[in-house]
């Protein structure tokens, strides 16, 4: 599905999953920082217009509440706590990320809003989740599915734990077509981005990949097209910011 892009060595010394997971261990301690700052913390924008998506679906499917979601590549849980903060309140959030490292700092941000409760972190991955096909009653990936080592297995995974009628939905950095925030997002990603992220994170290879996986990530109406493949139904696409994310929705 698209250009393999990996963060460090050749993959057939380290498989992506690998490096994405060491990535993600190296730069934990300053993830959030250059999150919010290389987004100019629109990024908190575009998790609260998907979370008031997932908050629509589950008020038609689910208005007693006790509503079970799954937060896939969940990072430092920032969404999982951001949709607790928007009113989620009567849900149970499990949040899964390959990184031990990251997992560690969204744990220390969940007990500190004394959230453990309502938000658990476990280790996983995409490809093989330890969940009963119809767990979830909605799934949610923000910024994460560009670094599934096979995105078509993940989808069909994350499909497979849906509850019938269940929803997914997917944020994701996209690439802005026409003047001027096209020239603008280019020059940015390729040369402040990664100079910024290795100063302040100490791994410039970190930095430098994401613009090459935002690059090679299929986008738009060919990943609504890989999401129906992989059995979604109703599959919508929101571009944002000028083209700068998408959120990308699908029914099981």
């Amino acid at each position: 599905m698209g250009t393999r892009i990996t963060p460090y060595t050749a993959p057939d010394q380290e498989t992506k999953k690998e490096q994405v997971a060491r990535m993600f261990d190296n730069i934990a301690h300053s993830y959030d920082l250059l999150n919010h700052l290389f987004s100019f913390g629109i990024d908190v924008l575009w998790r609260k217009k998907s979370i008031r998506i997932l908050k629509r679906h589950l008020s038609a499917q689910k208005p007693d509440g006790n509503a079970q979601i799954m937060d896939m590549a969940t990072g430092t849980a920032d969404f999982a706590i951001e949709a607790v903060r928007m009113g989620l309140k009567d849900v149970h959030i499990t949040g899964v990320d390959i990184s031990p490292g990251m997992l560690n700092v969204g744990r220390k941000k969940i007990r500190k809003r004394g959230w453990t409760e309502k938000i658990k972190l476990m280790e996983g991955d995409s490809a093989t989740l330890p969940f009963a096909s119809n767990t979830f009653d909605a799934y949610t990936v923000a910024f994460g599915v560009r670094n599934f080592e096979f995105l078509d297995k993940g989808l069909v995974e994350m499909h497979r734990t849906l509850k019938p009628g269940g929803l997914g939905i997917v944020l994701e950095f996209s690439k802005p077509r026409y003047f001027p925030m096209k020239q603008l997002f280019a020059f940015y990603f390729r040369f402040i981005m990664p100079t910024i992220g290795k100063l302040v994170s100490k791994d410039s290879a970190a930095y430098t990949y994401l613009p090459e996986s935002v690059q090679a990530f299929p986008e738009g109406d060919e990943f609504l097209k890989i999401m129906e493949s992989c059995g979604y139904t109703n599959c919508k696409c929101i571009a944002l910011t000028g083209g700068i994310a998408s959120i990308y929705t699908g029914i099981k």
